[in-house]
């Protein structure tokens, strides 16, 4: 696990070339057919030599939750087991790894109205703001939740809006189904903030050249498709999306989509700190992928 732009999925296939493994893809964006460039998702032939289980699930209409994902990948698991070989679980949703080991809340499934209610809101009012608000609804979950956390902020808001609840009241007893098998974590963690960034940059510019905004548009020129959907508020298809709706320049596209990624990574790292039994390495240092495997040994 770890940031984007870290080089998961080099080592999960370095990893699976040298153990009797398959690949269980732990990727919020990768679940989504056709979503391809945007998602750094292993191209075709790649995907062909070193098959991925949980890529390309669902249509980019369907929603596809962290509860759908734990009932997938627990299948995908036993599956492997049964053929005698070791899962390696790659992604950077932590999230949907969070709900693999721990298990889930009984929560309420999305609310794409209410959520859009709650968004319009934050872009009038900012974050801080819905925090503050969060914080006299929900006291110990806005303790909990970071001010920039702005998708857990989010969440328990409409979780209250839904239920008329809190997120503390309905998690309170959880029925949680723990995971069952011994884990082996590594974190991919870059101690050089300035060179995450930079391989951010490098990377959605790659992406514009080899043809993400004609991956965009074939969306956009849906008509079962919306701007509020969960594959298309994607980090770089909800900026593409404005784009082609001459709501921001390409420049301006370009610009937002670097950032929004940068913050993605952001979010990321804080989530990864919270991690309880890892290896953290640097994955811009040499060896490191033989290093990790080493200690797999």
């Amino acid at each position: 696990m770890g940031p984007t732009a870290t080089g998961k999925t080099d080592l999960a296939i370095y990893l699976h070339e040298r153990i009797n493994s398959e690949i269980i893809s732990v990727d919020s964006a990768m679940v989504y057919r056709g979503l391809d460039i945007g998602t750094a998702k292993p191209s075709k032939e790649l995907l062909k030599k070193f098959p991925h289980h949980l890529v390309n699930v669902c249509d980019p209409a369907e929603i596809y939750s962290a509860a759908r994902f734990q009932k997938d990948a627990y299948l995908a698991i036993n599956e492997i087991h049964n053929r005698g070989k070791i899962p390696i679980l790659v992604g950077g949703t932590g999230l949907y790894f969070r709900a693999l080991e721990y298990g889930l809340d009984k929560l309420p499934e999305a609310d794409y109205g209410i959520r859009t209610t709650i968004e319009a809101e934050a872009e009038v009012k900012g974050w801080v703001y819905m925090h503050d608000k969060l914080s006299k609804i929900d006291p110990d979950s806005a303790s909990r939740i970071d001010r920039n956390d702005t998708q857990r902020i989010q969440r328990a808001l409409e979780v209250y809006e839904i239920t008329g609840n809190t997120l503390t009241e309905l998690t309170a007893t959880p029925e949680k189904r723990p995971f069952e098998f011994p884990i082996k974590k590594f974190i991919l963690f870059p101690n050089d903030r300035i060179e995450l960034h930079k391989r951010v940059k490098q990377r959605f510019i790659k992406m514009l050249e080899i043809g993400l905004v004609k991956e965009v548009e074939s969306f956009y020129n849906r008509n079962d498709l919306t701007p509020d959907l969960p594959s298309m508020r994607l980090v770089g298809y909800r900026q593409i999306w404005k784009y082609l709706d001459n709501q921001i320049t390409y420049m301006e596209m370009q610009e937002r989509s670097i950032i929004a990624t940068r913050q993605l990574a952001k979010r990321q790292m804080t989530w990864c700190r919270t991690e309880k039994n890892a290896e953290w390495h640097n994955p811009y240092k040499s060896g490191v992928f033989q290093e990790i495997l080493n200690n797999l040994k």
